[in-house]
């Protein structure tokens, strides 16, 4: 998983297996799930400016669609309610190319009050949080792993088409350091064409189950093949009812990429997906912080 600093385009490095072992990682059967101690964080350097992307997927919800949530839905889900996203910059901070390394990011360099929200894997499935999202109008990146949608595509869909991306989330959720080169293509590139068949989009961000491996050319290289421009990290990650911070104040910076995961009561010890969104949702709004939409911060090659 991912921790950086404030404000500008950062890496993470996830490493060891054991520091996997200890604090347990996405996709995980425990659910909520420790984000691993990150070595410092390296600039990025997303390079010059492509411009249109054809990798983006469905189409963005309206500007400040947020803003438009009545009152009686934030109530109906017990949420207070988020001041509106700001429009999405017409010059995107994140510009990446088309060949070359990918850059490892876990913030987007923006002086705008907002965070993103992150959610991965796709183990839990429950109705009731597209509804809420249909309700509450949150913008999120799925980032959606192969072996745990494969038993229903199709509940994803709703959500994509409401202007939420589906990217690339490996097959079956390995410690990529521990495999061969060989089986990181494998990992990468099968999920790409998965999620490519089944949502129409080729997806063009990357996440590394736990974070792990983000840094090793080896998987830089993998990504590069199969065609994700960007290896994304996180700088928060929600747990059942508070978040866990890089940041030794406990404080979200603009720009910070959050995790969250889809997980029900097995996993959250009897809490359901909307309980935890919900808690999510009212920890960012507690910091006066809005929910942008990643895609519109990323500019994919063109």
């Amino acid at each position: 998983m991912k921790r950086h600093h404030r404000g500008r385009t950062t890496a993470a490095c996830a490493g060891s297996l054991a520091l996997l072992t200890l604090l347990g990682g996405c996709g995980s059967s425990g659910g909520a799930t420790a984000a691993p101690a990150g070595a410092p964080a390296a600039p990025a350097a997303p390079s010059a400016a492509p411009s249109a992307s054809a990798g983006a997927s469905a189409a963005a919800p309206p500007a400040g669609a947020a803003g438009q949530v009545p009152a009686a839905a934030w109530a109906k889900w017990k949420v207070p309610p988020l001041a509106p996203a700001p429009p999405a910059p017409a010059d995107k901070p994140v510009k990446l190319t088309k060949s070359g390394t990918v850059p490892v990011i876990s913030s987007i360099p923006t002086q705008q009050k907002v965070v993103f929200v992150t959610i991965d894997d796709g183990e839990e499935k429950d109705p009731k949080f597209i509804e809420m999202m249909s309700d509450l109008k949150i913008p999120i990146t799925m980032f959606l792993m192969d072996d745990a949608i494969k038993n229903n595509y199709d509940y994803f869909k709703p959500l994509q088409a409401a202007g939420n991306s589906i990217q690339n989330h490996t097959l079956h959720h390995p410690a990529m350091s521990t495999k061969s080169a060989a089986v990181q293509k494998t990992e990468v590139c099968g999920d790409q064409q998965v999620l490519t068949q089944k949502y129409g989009t080729a997806p063009f961000l990357f996440r590394p189950p736990y974070g792990d491996g983000a840094n090793t050319p080896t998987l830089n290289s993998a990504v590069q093949q199969c065609g994700p421009r960007a290896v994304v990290l996180w700088h928060e990650s929600m747990q059942i009812h508070d978040m866990q911070y890089q940041n030794a104040d406990k404080k979200l910076r603009p720009g910070d990429i959050i995790l969250a995961h889809f997980r029900g009561p097995k996993d959250l010890k009897g809490e359901t997906m909307t309980e935890m969104f919900g808690e999510l949702l009212s920890r960012i709004q507690e910091q006066g912080f809005s929910v942008a939409r990643l895609d519109d911060y990323i500019q994919p090659p063109s």
